[in-house]
């Protein structure tokens, strides 16, 4: 049988393995257009074996075809600034500013937010000096200034 009088609609009356009449209300892709519902049981696995091992196969080669055509990431190259001896050696230039936020001096106080949560609890992130963070800018301390100072 040609697949295309499987897609024209071909039903038949009677089962290919057992000769029984095929007696079915409606017909449907998944059900077996060759055999009937008792045949059908035993045939499954091998009905939807030869479909499933296609699909794996497709999936397979399109993930190595996938991977194959993916182009190498350039090498991640990490810039640091010179040690102190080789700026000494240069001369001196003038200080570049830049809008990148500098890292935290050594006597610089680190404090916490401490402002009243949601939850009732204080906010404990850390902030430069006696400040509130973003989220709190405006609102009172629930704790004192001393409580709030983290020691490092």
């Amino acid at each position: 049988m040609s697949i295309l009088t499987r897609l024209a609609g071909y039903r038949p009356n009677f089962c290919a393995e057992c000769g029984n009449k095929i007696v079915r209300l409606r017909w449907f892709a998944w059900t077996s257009r060759s055999f009937c519902d008792t045949c059908a049981r035993t045939f499954a696995r091998s009905h939807w074996l030869r479909p499933s091992l296609l699909l794996l196969a497709l999936v397979t080669c399109g993930v190595l075809v996938g991977r194959g055509c993916r182009r190498i990431p350039p090498p991640l190259i990490i810039e640091r600034p010179a040690s102190g001896l080789a700026q000494n050696s240069i001369a001196p230039t003038a200080p570049r500013e830049s809008n990148t936020p500098q890292p935290a001096t050594a006597n610089e106080e680190v404090y916490m937010c401490g402002a009243r949560t949601k939850k009732g609890t204080p906010c404990s992130r850390r902030v430069h000096g006696p400040v509130r963070c973003w989220q709190h800018k405006g609102t009172p301390a629930m704790l004192p200034q001393e409580k709030l100072r983290i020691k490092d």
